[in-house]
């Protein structure tokens, strides 16, 4: 991975609060979560990719690296 991505993510369960840290995937997105507390199916947002840009405290790897060639691109 380049330098400056994380690949940890705390995902914030919307219906009842729990928070997990997942290592996200490297070579995918992750378009479907099941909470391990309340077992509710957690699905992206219209407007994001995955699980990781809608809930997460991290984006997912695509958009992070996205983002740093944005930063450095002049």
């Amino acid at each position: 991975m380049s330098h400056g991505v994380v690949l940890k993510s705390q995902i914030k369960c919307p219906e009842c609060g729990y928070r997990k840290v997942e290592t996200m995937p490297t070579d995918s997105y992750l378009w479907f979560y099941v909470c391990e507390k309340c077992r509710v199916i957690l699905k992206p947002l219209k407007s994001e990719c995955c699980i990781f840009c809608t809930y997460g405290s991290v984006p997912c790897i695509p958009i992070q690296l996205s983002n740093l060639k944005e930063r450095n691109c002049c």
